[in-house]
């Protein structure tokens, strides 16, 4: 039998204690937790934390419209990248939320008239939208379809007050995308997540149209705060064919849409637009300041002038600046060219020629040789006529309502130096032809409404 010499045994002993040491250093190193924080991070690996928060740093400085930097962005310059949010229950440290409308219950809600479409008001609310509404004498009512919801950030950056969105999805594909676009809008641009509030309208068809399956797989989880029109083209391709076709045979609830965005509004003033038509900057100021001393005898609507721009110009700043553009041939009044008794009577004539270097909202004149189909986009107090829900799709849907205002007896004020702007310059020819059937199909419609409201206010204007 070998014998050890003396001590041996208690030297293996150390050695092999020494090489299990060595081994559970490598494995687990001492700098690998992080105690500072023993509620939020205890029992997680310290270089896994650290990598998690140099992405969040990353994702923050990239994007100034991120959730972190809503306070220290700068106004309207939309750069690089934003991310788009996994689904959680709460929001989180790791730049993790909800999407919207996550608590939203589509299978009930408010029924129209006719229980064509069922609307959820307030889906989601702006967080200081109670404030602004009443720190604020107007609130912007708006309504869009998917298709043209990217004009929004643009409005919301000129309208730096509260806004009123009514969103239509005609199934869970749209409705899909709305929940990731808007949640993209919330986080890229901090007037949508302060102070717009979202309603949706959904068709009674919503639950027989094809739901999203491999919704994870198709949508991508970054986008760029910087074009908001091609990010919401990106999700667009969620929708099926069988959606698409449904859109084509079935009309856009337009004037549903704006009865439901004038009644989100909370303010005494509303301003109804259409998505794509652009407040000129600092309107909000200028017309509180008006409407705080504003006298109106009898029914008052206050006109705001509306121009095409062509997409190579750049917004103009001011009064001042739209001139400019129009001696270039670069903007000129909404719709002159497809159909000039649209805005006719605003009379943009006057409204240019009248005093240069406004500072401050004035009437430039009143509206006195109204026409048939006029349609200005303007603010009153939200008791006029509502929009008649018969007409659907493009025709005789604005035009209708403030007819009927005409007829009750309303005033139409053209205000200056404020304007709106629609991009593009229009062309007739480039009109689809199903928007003229639409607008035929309304056309006939307007007898049957033209007698009822001559009938209701004992006033026939003979136009």
């Amino acid at each position: 039998m070998v014998r050890l010499p003396p001590c041996s045994s208690l030297k293996i002993l150390l050695v092999m204690l020494s090489v299990n040491i060595f081994w559970l250093v490598r494995v687990y190193p001492p700098y690998a937790y992080n105690n500072s924080n023993k509620n939020n991070n205890a029992g997680k690996p310290q270089k896994l934390h650290e990598s998690m928060q140099n992405i969040k740093s990353e994702v923050a400085a990239n994007c100034p419209y991120h959730l972190d930097n809503v306070n220290k962005a700068p106004s309207p310059i939309l750069n690089d990248d934003s991310v788009i949010p996994k689904k959680r229950n709460n929001y989180s440290n790791n730049n993790n939320t909800i999407l919207t409308f996550e608590n939203i219950d589509l299978s009930y809600g408010r029924w129209d008239n006719q229980h064509l479409y069922k609307i959820k008001d307030f889906a989601v609310v702006g967080d200081h939208y109670a404030e602004s509404s009443e720190s604020t004498l107007i609130c912007l009512a708006t309504q869009s379809s998917v298709e043209r919801l990217y004009s929004l950030p643009q409005v919301a950056d000129n309208w730096r007050g509260p806004l009123s969105v009514a969103l239509f999805a005609a199934g869970n594909e749209e409705y899909t995308v709305l929940r990731y676009f808007v949640t993209y809008m919330r986080l890229c641009f901090p007037n949508i997540m302060a102070n717009a509030t979202f309603h949706i309208l959904v068709p009674r068809e919503f639950d027989n149209l094809p739901r999203v399956l491999t919704e994870s797989n198709n949508i991508k989880n970054k986008y760029n705060c910087q074009y908001p029109e091609r990010t919401l083209k990106a999700l667009l391709k969620l929708r099926s064919v069988k959606t698409l076709e449904w859109r084509q045979k079935n009309t856009y609830p337009q004037n549903h849409m704006r009865n439901v965005a004038r009644k989100g509004c909370q303010t005494k003033y509303v301003f109804l637009t259409d998505v794509d038509i652009i407040p000129s900057i600092n309107s909000v100021v200028l017309l509180n300041n008006f409407f705080k001393t504003a006298v109106c005898e009898g029914n008052c609507a206050y006109v705001i002038p509306t121009f095409e721009i062509d997409v190579r110009a750049n917004f103009p700043r001011a009064k001042e600046n739209l001139l400019g553009l129009i001696k270039k041939g670069l903007a000129r009044p909404f719709h002159e060219k497809v159909f000039i008794y649209n805005q006719y009577a605003t009379n943009f004539t006057k409204w240019l020629l009248s005093k240069r270097n406004e500072t401050a909202v004035t009437i430039s004149h009143t509206v006195t040789n109204f026409e048939f189909l006029y349609e200005p986009f303007y603010i009153a107090i939200d008791t006029v006529p509502v929009h008649d829900e018969r007409f659907t799709g493009y025709g005789f849907t604005r035009n209708s309502q403030v007819y009927e205002m005409y007829v009750a007896g309303y005033k139409f004020l053209v205000l200056s130096p404020v304007f709106t702007c629609h991009w593009g310059l229009q062309r007739k020819q480039a009109r689809p032809a199903w928007r003229e059937q639409q607008n035929n199909a309304n056309r006939k419609k307007f007898d049957v409404f033209k007698s009822e409201i001559f009938a209701r206010y004992k006033n026939d204007p003979h136009l």
